[in-house]
């Protein structure tokens, strides 16, 4: 079964510093069903709130970073309004992959933050990038013995472009992680290096129908287009007429 489509807001960062709003309505007019957000672009939730339901989108996750206990909260109460039921921490840098030890304290601390995150009747999930894929542990993934030191609640927001630079087919990692993958991070260019221009999702070398077929669970499937060579919004449209005319996600 196709499941919604929704933009991870960061795609629209530089539209986006002119006002929201605009993006929000153009968003839901092309057929999105939702969006993820990254911050709240300047306005309080219960704003940010009223814009999303001004052009008929739901939140698919919400992405923030935890900075500790008191911060977090923080963030959280300010999100609130959104009616998010997933936060998902979008970065933690290449040092604290590095080794064992070091993927080690990064659980530790993602724990501390999913429990608050419960406290608040919430999911928490980690998503990855393309070095989270380095070998440590007798050549396990760096990204997959995380996983196996975070409590089985926190959730995973795979990010198959990624997966595919970090030279890990992102099939085989969506079903290693299993049902753990509530959310997809859809994107698509050539996936041989970091550095190199996105496309719009079917136009690149990622097998994302692949990809999406081995995520049944996956609750969402998130379009993020980090850096287009070509103009973002029309690559954005471009992204959801293949992924709803594949019959591979649903918009509004």
């Amino acid at each position: 079964m196709a499941k919604p489509i929704a933009v991870q807001l960061y795609t629209l960062r530089d539209a986006a510093a002119n006002g929201i709003r605009p993006v929000l309505d153009r968003l839901g007019a092309a057929g999105y069903a939702g969006v993820e957000t990254a911050g709240l672009q300047g306005l309080t939730g219960d704003e940010f709130r009223a814009a999303l339901d001004n052009a008929g989108l739901k939140v698919a996750s919400a992405h923030v970073n935890y900075g500790g206990r008191d911060a977090f909260r923080a963030e959280l109460d300010a999100h609130a309004p959104l009616g998010a039921d997933t936060i998902i921490v979008p970065y933690a840098g290449p040092e604290e992959f590095s080794s064992p030890d070091a993927v080690a304290k990064l659980a530790e601390r993602l724990n501390r933050g999913n429990a608050i995150a419960q406290e608040y009747g919430l999911a928490l999930g980690y998503h990855n990038h393309f070095w989270e894929l380095s070998a440590i542990n007798d050549g396990r993934h760096a990204l997959l013995s995380l996983f196996d030191q975070l409590e089985p609640t926190v959730v995973a927001e795979i990010d198959m472009y990624w997966a595919q630079v970090g030279g890990m087919d992102p099939v085989e990692l969506v079903t290693t992680l299993g049902d753990r993958v509530t959310r997809l991070h859809v994107k698509d260019g050539p996936a041989e290096r970091y550095g190199e221009p996105m496309t719009a999702v079917g136009q690149g070398s990622v097998d994302v129908a692949a990809v999406i077929a081995a995520a049944p669970n996956a609750q969402w499937h998130i379009v993020e287009l980090d850096d287009c060579a070509t103009d973002m919004f029309e690559a954005v449209e471009a992204s959801l007429k293949f992924l709803v005319g594949s019959g591979l996600s649903v918009g509004k």
